[in-house]
């Protein structure tokens, strides 16, 4: 073989290499404010020995800070009274949605560097044990998602049901009140259990039932009443309505079986 001949092979198998070596593109990947570089070595069948250890090196640091950064921006996102509680938990909500198959490629990539005559060098035994360390706690902080996002969706609920809660009041009171509603009647139209635990039971002529969270009920009049209609009132009728009142109908601070897609709490019914 002539010289130039062999010139020839020898720069083109050098070539082949360094194409090889390049097959594993570089990819981004943004979450949040932070973003990562990094190659897919395993995917693009590419031995990660052969890359460049700098660049390796700087594409295993990118991944591990954003890491980083994403379980500093979670730290709240289990805590609603939290002022960043919202914005966490929308970085937690995004992260479960894209961030593991980075997390895949980062965990066979550090597990590969083990068979690189270089991995004892310079920042690569920091870099692999920070790594390691780093999908462990994101690992984990992944495995708080559902339940922080159900603990959310709770929340919402109990805010909305406090909000609303006059207004289903007085759809009930339509509903199942006469306009000029006679003293005496024990018409019983809507009942409700607070935060406290106390449960009232409401009655169209203004009177009410109201029972500690541990104690029995009491009947509780309005002030203004004429002697002709504290005369109507049978105490003993208005006990009665309020025990004959079915509990599941009671008007109720959702829980969290409720605001998963449970029966709705709250919806008055008339109790005859």
């Amino acid at each position: 073989m002539s010289a130039s001949r062999f010139l020839l092979v020898s720069l083109c198998a050098s070539l082949g290499a360094c194409a090889a070596r390049q097959a594993a593109s570089l990819q981004s990947y943004s979450l949040g404010m932070a973003r990562a570089e990094y190659r897919d070595y395993v995917g693009a069948r590419v031995p990660l020995c052969d890359t460049e250890p700098r660049w390796l090196s700087d594409e295993l640091s990118s991944v591990n800070g954003l890491l980083a950064r994403f379980l500093s921006g979670t730290e709240q996102a289990a805590n609603p009274e939290a002022l960043q509680h919202s914005q966490h938990l929308g970085l937690l909500q995004e992260a479960t949605r894209t961030l593991e198959p980075v997390m895949k490629i980062h965990r066979q990539n550090l597990k590969a560097l083990g068979e690189c005559g270089f991995h004892r060098t310079g920042a690569f035994p920091e870099l692999t044990r920070r790594g390691t360390e780093l999908l462990e706690q994101v690992k984990a902080r992944m495995s708080e998602a559902p339940s922080a996002l159900a603990a959310a969706e709770l929340r919402r609920a109990q805010r909305r049901w406090v909000e609303e809660a006059p207004a289903r009041e007085a759809s009930a009171r339509q509903t199942w009140c006469t306009p000029l509603p006679t003293v005496g009647n024990a018409d019983l139209y809507f009942a409700r259990e607070t935060n406290d635990g106390r449960t009232e039971w409401l009655f169209c002529d203004g009177l009410r039932v109201a029972a500690p969270a541990e104690g029995e009920p009491q009947l509780i009049t309005p002030e203004g009443l004429s002697k002709r209609d504290r005369r109507r009132i049978q105490p003993q009728r208005y006990l009665d309505a309020a025990k004959a009142y079915p509990a599941s109908e009671i008007d109720r601070l959702p829980d969290a079986a409720a605001s998963s897609g449970g029966a709705s709490a709250g919806q008055a019914v008339h109790a005859d």
